[in-house]
């Protein structure tokens, strides 16, 4: 008989269930990211937390060896996997937050390279055996990838998608030519918005000096 083990979570929960600006904040992330359940969001969250208090700990114990080279590993690992730029100090490393690691999800970075044209298609895609890094099939969408892994992202020799006659590849290039006009469409919108914020602004300003003189001229009547 094998050895009892007991499991324990590798993740933090919220402290409690019912807080509303947590819940709100999560609502949308779930929608964007197209994430099965919270415990996606949370492991986001505790992995955040962790090279942030890893980071601290480095930082508190500056000048001691083991201290620079753990630092020097920490760093490494966060440039190799595209989280922080080359040349950076570990504070950058305090700021991290989990929607970082949520960008480094292979679920992400497929939808990102256009492979898919939804966050929840590319889950099923990564799911289903459709995508390749390397020479793997990878099937979990929660799988962290390195910057060198991300430009080795393809469909799998196996998938029918990697036929460039497939119907979703034309599918695909209409969803691309939408996301580009409505981005130079919400740039036009942002440029408006700009100027009428900076004509009000010049309407505002001549009142304040009209308002500054009437006092004086009550003071010379009397």
């Amino acid at each position: 008989m094998g050895s009892i083990r007991r499991h324990r979570k590798k993740y933090q929960t919220p402290t409690h269930p019912w807080q509303r600006a947590r819940i709100e904040e999560e609502k949308p992330l779930m929608k964007e990211y197209a994430l099965k359940n919270k415990t996606e969001l949370w492991k986001m969250h505790s992995k955040a937390r962790k090279i942030a208090l890893q980071a601290k700990k480095l930082l508190a114990i500056k000048g001691e060896k083991q201290g620079e080279r753990e630092k020097d590993l920490l760093m490494k690992k966060l440039v190799r996997f595209n989280l922080i730029m080359p040349g950076q100090q570990i504070d950058a490393a305090l700021s991290l937050s989990y929607k970082d690691l949520l960008e480094r999800r292979l679920q992400t970075l497929v939808y990102r390279k256009s492979l898919a044209r939804s966050m929840s298609q590319a889950r099923q895609l990564v799911a289903h055996g459709h995508i390749k890094v390397g020479d793997r099939v990878i099937t979990s969408p929660s799988y962290i990838l390195s910057a060198d892994e991300e430009a080795r992202i393809q469909f799998s020799e196996i998938s029918p998608f990697i036929s460039e006659n497939h119907p979703e590849r034309f599918v695909k290039e209409q969803v691309q030519e939408e996301k580009k006009e409505e981005s130079e469409e919400a740039k036009k919108e942002e440029k408006k918005e700009e100027k009428k914020e900076e004509k009000k602004e010049e309407k505002k300003e001549p009142k304040k000096e009209e308002k500054k003189k009437k006092p004086e001229k009550k003071v010379k009547n009397e």
